[in-house]
């Protein structure tokens, strides 16, 4: 039994922390504290020359949900394209009409735009704002995705655990189901056990402060405290031990399988 993990990243530092901690493969952001916008390339450039990362960058042009207009879809489009170009084993994004539904146009176009260059197209946390998760990931399938990035439509994958079961279960033969939001070494192991997922998506988040965050009468925080001095980074401690324990509960269950 195999689990992969992915290391969720907003910076080229925060990409090495993860290839430090022992990351196989990241989703490359900007603006974190936005849910994720599209990395520059220059970023996405010294990951590729500097670390041996399968990297997943995100396209999302704006902040906000994901019904794009077509001066938005356009520029998004081109990201993808350049993206592409410059080396991204896949582009994660998400694309949904004004009822929240999976945008079947959009999405197609996304996914060539992937496929053709031989990478994965990747559906993003827009499917948890749909109103029929089975629906959405039926459309998903039928328009060749590859993977869906998903917290089972809540806040936390914990709280998602047993829509996540449900959608493994059944379509796991058809589509990837990568879970992701607020899993760590400390719940990762009872996330597998209940859910059967085989895929985890993990922040590994810490803070590192920065003096010049805050003055006198200008502030440009965007944390509250005890952190509003503060930026997020990757940890490339609790990267280590979320794989670690992912590792351990795999090589257990290989165990117990040659036990049988």
């Amino acid at each position: 039994m195999n689990i992969e993990t992915e290391i969720c990243c907003g910076s080229y530092y925060d990409a090495l922390q993860a290839a430090k901690g022992g990351a196989v493969r990241i989703e490359l952001n900007s603006a974190l504290h936005m849910g994720g916008l599209t990395p520059s390339i220059s970023c996405l450039r010294l990951v590729k020359q500097h670390t041996d990362l399968q990297v997943m960058t995100m396209v999302r042009p704006r902040g906000g949900g994901f019904c794009y207009e077509t001066e938005d879809f356009t520029a998004l489009c081109m990201e993808a394209s350049d993206l592409l170009a410059h080396g991204a084993d896949g582009i994660v994004f998400g694309c949904l009409r004004s009822d929240a539904t999976i945008d079947v146009e959009q999405t197609r176009r996304l996914v060539e735009l992937a496929h053709e260059k031989g990478r994965l197209a990747v559906f993003h946390r827009a499917f948890d704002c749909t109103p029929d998760p089975y629906a959405a990931i039926e459309a998903l399938i039928s328009l060749g995705v590859d993977r869906i990035l998903t917290s089972g439509q809540r806040v936390k994958a914990m709280e998602g655990a047993a829509l996540l079961k449900q959608l493994q279960q059944q379509y796991k033969e058809q589509i990837e189901l990568l879970a992701g939001s607020g899993l760590h070494a400390g719940n990762a192991v009872q996330f597998l056990k209940e859910t059967g997922i085989r895929q985890l998506h993990s922040s590994c988040k810490d803070w590192k402060q920065d003096p010049t965050t805050m003055q006198a009468n200008v502030s440009f925080a965007y944390a509250s405290q005890p952190h509003a001095s503060d930026y997020e980074v990757v940890s490339a401690e609790k990267v280590r031990l979320f794989i670690d324990e992912v590792n351990a509960y795999c090589n257990s269950e290989k165990r117990n399988q040659a036990g049988k």
